[in-house]
């Protein structure tokens, strides 16, 4: 994994996970953003509290840092449920699965991240466990083998997933609500980042929130990782409170651009400029010349750079736009 300090992966020490578990909103009225999300799930758990089941199956989607493990843990406290939480690579064989859904309650809620990731084999066990709580296993091997089929308790998978064209269609087809989870607007992401601030005890103008808001590629995850090393930048050459001056220096040392574009996007950007002429270029010849894999050019710098307009998705490939030269100072030629 490239090692960028706007990277939305969750490559955290102990103590990093710690101190964003503290950041995380329990509840619906601390969730800030993803309004129609917050009012379609509301509306389904208020309803699945009055007939007095569990909620429905959720798969979350959405880039990485949007909040989707959040948004799980939300739902759990929202519904009074217990959550076990995994991921998919960490389900390595059918017996790992079958152990989590045996040790599973009337209510409880299944969080798995990266659910996409999940083994074809392993994933057929999920079947009948979420459309009819059932789970089939299989005793022995050979002619002597039988199935046994074990009742389950009423639970709720929820997954969350970067990429949905990744999950075989029966198991996509089995969650009975879907919901995409939005990029943040400049406005959620400082009120976002007074939040944090408030929480780790950092004094922050509004003038420096808006600034990293600015530059935080409207994802919380990021957000909250630039309000940590602003706030080391002011504790070690100022008082520890956070002006949009102070804010100013420490983006600029960390080469973080008003757009909040890092090295490494701007990088990616000037390839497409200077070696293909702006385009169009596959991403294999991409991941090629930059040195990254084709999976880290789409889950981590594509969908950011398509959202403020400086990459074109063409059939032929990967394309910068007017506002790409623009935003390098390069000059387009026709």
């Amino acid at each position: 994994m490239i090692e960028r300090i706007i990277n939305t992966a969750q490559d955290e020490t102990p103590e990093e996970q710690q101190l964003e578990n503290t950041l995380r909103p329990k509840d619906f009225a601390g969730y800030i953003g993803q309004t129609r999300l917050k009012t379609n799930l509301k509306l389904a758990i208020d309803a699945a509290k009055k007939r007095g089941e569990p909620i429905d199956h959720v798969l979350l989607y959405g880039p990485p840092g949007l909040g989707k493990t959040t948004m799980a843990t939300v739902i759990a406290n929202e519904m009074g449920a217990n959550i076990r939480i995994t991921s998919g690579p960490a389900i390595e064989r059918a017996g790992d699965l079958a152990s989590l859904l045996t040790n599973l309650t009337d209510g409880d809620i299944l969080f798995i991240d990266e659910i996409h990731r999940i083994n074809r084999n392993i994933e057929e066990v999920l079947y009948s466990a979420m459309e009819d709580f059932k789970l089939d296993i299989m005793l022995g091997k050979g002619p002597s083998a039988r199935s046994l089929r074990l009742d389950l308790p009423k639970f709720t998978l929820i997954g969350a997933t970067t990429r949905t064209g990744n999950l075989a269609a029966p198991l996509r087809d089995r969650f009975g609500m879907m919901h995409r989870l939005e990029f943040y607007s400049h406005s959620e992401m400082s009120n976002i980042i007074q939040r944090s601030a408030i929480i780790l005890q950092i004094a922050i103008t509004d003038d420096a929130a808006q600034n990293l808001a600015q530059r935080a590629r409207l994802t919380p995850r990021i957000a909250n990782r630039l309000l940590k090393r602003v706030r080391d930048f002011a504790q070690v050459h100022g008082n520890g409170a956070i002006d949009k001056t102070v804010a100013e220096q420490a983006l600029n040392l960390l080469e973080i651009d008003h757009l909040g574009l890092d090295p490494a996007d701007r990088h990616l950007l000037n390839v497409i400029l200077d070696n293909f002429s702006g385009g169009p270029v596959g991403v294999e010849t991409l991941a090629a010349v930059t040195g990254d894999e084709r999976a880290t050019i789409e889950d981590f710098y594509e969908p950011y750079l398509m959202q403020i307009g400086l990459l074109e998705r063409t059939p032929r490939g990967r394309k910068a736009t007017a506002k790409a030269y623009s935003h390098l100072g390069k000059p387009q030629f026709s």
